[in-house]
């Protein structure tokens, strides 16, 4: 996507959000809501973002105050000025969280999606499964057979010998009879055979097909490095989080992927080391067994803004 394409979906996702607040404020006139129709009429990429930001806006009901004023807190003044005076931080919670978090531009345009902490399986034509991990975006092209990775996490299996692609910005992945995990890691993507093989194509050099059992990163382009893992380990398609004597830090911000809100922590906490299998249904519970087995507390303001800091110093 080019710079200008992408300036656009910005500030359509932007108004979007930015509609919906005025509309929920109580303080929108008639005329408001008849200019927000001409908006929605006027290109169908505002209708598309106005039905999505709808359709999300429920999962973020209810949402303290104190979580808007984090979002407002962003750099960004001219949408602090416009969100605080347009309504009280309660109403603009949805609209400015969703902008803030929620879904990247690229995410507002996928064929499918899912929101923090949500996770989908989806059959396709033919019968492979695509899974989609938390905050996750691709686009399905079912007559080429390819999935297109726009942000997050992914696992397709494909049950037939038609060889299926997965594109991302990196390369590309050509499999049939396989299932392999690819996820996006900002300038990097890591590719997890699970089972099967796939030919893996970066965008720079051609590699040795991948095998079950293998872990590739790319980034630029290029191969960075291959590593071995457990496929029979459980992980995020079994709804699991696992640790092996890992850096709570490092445990820490993947968990942070699959919680709505704010998760802070103490740099103190960093490198305490923690093992364990977590269950991601409910990552309040993880929080807790982790105050349980370590030396940490868990302060939370609200369910959506939550601080942990070493146990001595809670007194």
């Amino acid at each position: 996507m080019n710079r200008e394409v992408s300036d656009d979906a910005r500030q359509t996702a932007r108004s979007a959000a930015r509609w919906l607040a005025l509309i929920e404020s109580g303080q929108a006139s008639d005329q408001d809501h008849a200019n927000l129709q001409r908006w929605r009429e006027l290109n169908v990429s505002h209708e598309h973002a106005w039905q999505r930001i709808q359709a999300l806006r429920g999962r973020f009901a209810g949402l303290p105050p104190e979580l808007a004023m984090a979002s407002l807190d962003r750099p960004d003044a001219s949408r602090r000025r416009l969100l605080k005076g347009m309504l009280g931080f309660a109403a603009v919670a949805p609209a400015a969280w969703l902008v803030s978090r929620e879904l990247p531009v690229a995410a507002w345009r996928a064929d499918l999606s899912t929101g923090t902490g949500e996770r989908r399986s989806v059959t396709l034509a033919g019968g492979s499964v695509l899974e989609l991990n938390t905050a996750s975006a691709v686009n399905v092209d079912a007559a080429q057979r390819r999935v297109t990775l726009v942000r997050g996490e992914i696992a397709l299996r494909v049950a037939e010998t038609t060889p299926f692609v997965i594109d991302t910005a990196q390369g590309r992945a050509i499999l049939s009879q396989a299932q392999l995990c690819v996820r996006e890691l900002g300038d990097s993507c890591e590719f997890s055979m699970l089972s099967g093989m796939a030919e893996l194509r970066p965008t720079q050099y051609e590699t040795p097909a991948l095998r079950a059992g293998q872990r590739v990163l790319l980034r630029n382009g290029r191969v960075v490095s291959t590593q071995a893992f457990d496929t029979a380990a459980p992980d995020w398609r079994d709804g699991v989080l696992m640790a092996n004597d890992q850096p709570l830090g490092d445990f820490l911000r993947e968990l942070d992927r699959y919680r709505p809100g704010v998760l802070r922590w103490s740099p103190a906490l960093e490198t305490l080391r923690v093992t364990g299998s977590f269950r991601l249904a409910d990552t309040d519970q993880v929080l807790d067994l982790l105050a349980a087995s370590l030396p940490l507390e868990v302060r939370a303001r609200t369910r959506y803004w939550v601080t942990l800091v070493p146990r001595e110093q809670s007194a």
